[in-house]
């Protein structure tokens, strides 16, 4: 009886362990990125069955080396790359972020109210040739029988320094990441299109969602509950920095400005990513694009396979 005892006690002691233990999920941010925002306005539970452990990373780079050599479980990224990456044996697959895009900027005084008007013009690109944003807006130009790749004199760059290029008048617009078109237009410049109304003008009008959670597809079925469990949390504090003040001052140093203009319509481009619906229409809305993007690209930025990746987004 004594060593019934005993081993009742050790299964007791046991099964207790397993319902306290926690999933360990390690994700890569970016210190100055929206995801870190997200992270520290997470709702506290001590009973949550999972628990962060935040590595930082440099660039959006560096995280996909982070998640590629198994140093982290969970980054932000493109769907894009999460196609590319399946069509090589790769078993990641994405969760929708936000929707959130680019935008084409001028000063608020500039002679350019359409894409028509950038002909002649000098035109900074974030994000190289291959930028999505860059792609899109050359196709839509291309309906008005504009090559934008010819017509205008083109200046390829980083975000930050693009910015400065304009502020100094050296560029007369700037096609930009959507963080740094809303800090220019706290500055008073003026979008004429963001990545959005691009998508639109091209005939797809589902919200399609530009980053998501990238994370192996085996890793989350292994850890499912505690994985959706993260998810559902980080919608949560989505929700709460729209919505509270209070939520959205806690994070306020983490946007690295002091300037109440600036972090307001920081606040409402972030808020306008939120995905309230992601279905089948906003899915092949997604594949509409890697089609486009295949073709005006040359395969250079999808990579050889010919449609999007089926398993590209993670079904829970």
């Amino acid at each position: 009886m004594k060593f019934n005892g005993f081993l009742m006690a050790l299964w007791l002691m046991s099964n207790l362990a397993l319902a306290t233990e926690k999933t360990t999920i390690r994700i890569g941010v970016q210190a100055t990125g929206t995801v870190a925002w997200e992270l520290a306005a997470l709702p506290k539970n001590p009973e949550a069955d999972f628990e962060l452990a935040i590595q930082k990373v440099a660039n959006p780079e560096a995280g996909k080396v982070a998640l590629q050599s198994g140093a982290v479980d969970v980054i932000v990224s493109d769907w894009l790359w999460v196609s590319r990456l399946r069509s090589t044996g790769a078993d990641f697959t994405f969760y929708p972020y936000s929707s959130t895009s680019g935008a084409l900027v001028v000063a608020n005084g500039s002679p350019i109210h359409s894409i028509k008007d950038l002909a002649g013009k000098r035109l900074g690109i974030a994000g190289g040739e291959l930028d999505k944003n860059w792609l899109l807006l050359q196709a839509l130009a291309q309906k008005d029988h504009l090559d934008l790749n010819t017509s205008v004199e083109k200046t390829v760059g980083a975000p930050p320094l693009l910015n400065e290029q304009i502020l100094q008048k050296r560029v007369d617009a700037l096609l930009t990441y959507w963080n740094f078109a809303a800090k220019l237009e706290a500055q008073g410049y003026r979008q004429i299109i963001d990545g959005r109304e691009i998508l639109k003008g091209l005939g797809i009008t589902e919200n399609v969602p530009a980053l998501g959670y990238v994370f192996k597809q085996s890793w989350a079925n292994a850890h499912k509950q505690a994985l959706n469990h993260f998810l559902a949390a980080s919608s949560q504090a989505k929700t709460q920095l729209c919505t509270s003040d209070a939520a959205w001052s806690g994070i306020l140093p983490l946007t690295q400005t002091e300037d109440a203009t600036t972090q307001a319509v920081l606040r409402r481009h972030y808020c306008e990513g939120a995905v309230s619906q992601w279905g089948d229409k906003e899915q092949q809305a997604a594949a509409h694009i890697y089609s486009l993007l295949r073709q005006l690209s040359n395969g250079q930025l999808t990579g050889p396979a010919e449609t999007l990746d089926a398993g590209t987004f993670w079904a829970q």
